[in-house]
C-alpha cells in the first residue's frame, strides 16, 4: 500500500464512513503517546463509541509490552473505544474478530492479507499489521465493559522496509523481499472502511461471541496445517500441526506423533513461529 498525500482528518473519515448514525466522534491528533492510552484515560468522559487517530505515535504497546511506534504518513494508528455489555470474559476471542474483520476489509479492497494466530495481519508472509485490546469495565454500569481496540497498520510495504505494526522495534533490523504494492492509498478513506467493518463486527460479537468468526478465521489462517512452534521467553512450550482455532479462540496443536491427540494453546505472552 502506498499512501497517497492525504493527511489524516477526523471531516474526510466521516465523510467515508456509515458509522455518524451511531454517534461515533471522530478526533484526529497529529502526535501522542499512544492511542489506547489516551482513550483509557478518558472513559470517565465518553458517552459512547469515540474513534481517536493519529499521524504519530510515539509510545504505543504491543502484546506482551512491546514499542509500537509509528511514523506520519507511512501507517494508520487507531483507536476505538467500545461498550459492551456483558463482563470481561464475555470477551473472551474478540480479538480474533476484530483480526477477521480488518482481514475482511482490506481482501474486498484488493489488498489479501492472512492473520496469524493470536492477533497479526501478514501480508506475503511479513507483518502488515495488529491489535492490541484493553478492556476496562464500566463504574457507573454493573456488566458492562469497554473495549479499547487499538489497530496499527503499515499503509506502505516495499523492498528494505520493514512491514511491522507500526515499525515495532523488535523488528526494524529486517530486511525483506516484499515487492510494493503499486496502488496509491488514501488512508482517510481505508480507515473508514476499516471502523465501519469493524462496527458491524463488534455488534455481531455482542449478539453471538466468537462463534460467527471461527469459519472465516480458519479461511485467513495463515499456518493452517503447518508444522509450528510454540515458545515462552526463548524456551520451547510445544510443537505441532496448526489445526486452526476452538470455540474459545484458543490455537488447536495436532500432535506430530499421535494425530488423534490436540492441545489447545491460550493468548498469552507465547510467540508463534513456523517450525
Amino acid at each position: 500500500m502506498q499512501p497517497m498525500n492525504f493527511s489524516l482528518n477526523a471531516a474526510d473519515i466521516l465523510r467515508h464512513s456509515q458509522a455518524s448514525s451511531l454517534g461515533l466522534e471522530i478526533e484526529v491528533v497529529q502526535s501522542t503517546g499512544s492511542t489506547n492510552a489516551d482513550l483509557r484515560a478518558n472513559l470517565a468522559h465518553l458517552s459512547g463509541p469515540r474513534l481517536l487517530v493519529a499521524e504519530n505515535q510515539t509510545a504505543g504497546r504491543g502484546r506482551a509490552g512491546r514499542s509500537w511506534q509509528a511514523e506520519s504518513g507511512s501507517s494508520l494508528c487507531f483507536s476505538l473505544a467500545w461498550q459492551f455489555q456483558g463482563t470481561l470474559s464475555s470477551l473472551a476471542g474478540l480479538s480474533l474478530a476484530v483480526g477477521v474483520s480488518l482481514a475482511q476489509t482490506l481482501t474486498q479492497q484488493g489488498f489479501p492479507v492472512q492473520l496469524k494466530w493470536p492477533n497479526d495481519l501478514l501480508k506475503d508472509g511479513l507483518k502488515l499489521g495488529g491489535v492490541l485490546i484493553e478492556s476496562v469495565p464500566m463504574r457507573s454500569q454493573q456488566d458492562a465493559v469497554w473495549a479499547i481496540i487499538g489497530i496499527g497498520l503499515n499503509t506502505q510495504l516495499s523492498e528494505n522496509l520493514c512491514a511491522s505494526v507500526g515499525h515495532d522495534i523488535a523488528a526494524l533490523s529486517m530486511q525483506t523481499n516484499a515487492q510494493p504494492i503499486a496502488q496509491p492509498m488514501d488512508r482517510n478513506k481505508l480507515c473508514a472502511q476499516l471502523v465501519d467493518g469493524l462496527i458491524q463486527a463488534l455488534q455481531e460479537f455482542q449478539q453471538h461471541g466468537l462463534k460467527n468468526f471461527i469459519a472465516p478465521w480458519q479461511q485467513y489462517h495463515a499456518y493452517a496445517n503447518q508444522v509450528v512452534s510454540i515458545t515462552e521467553q526463548g524456551r520451547l512450550l510445544h510443537e505441532g500441526l496448526a489445526s486452526g482455532i476452538d470455540a474459545d479462540g484458543r490455537l488447536l496443536l495436532q500432535s506430530l506423533t499421535t494425530p488423534t491427540q490436540f492441545t489447545a494453546i491460550a493468548v498469552g505472552d507465547v510467540s508463534l513461529r513456523l517450525a
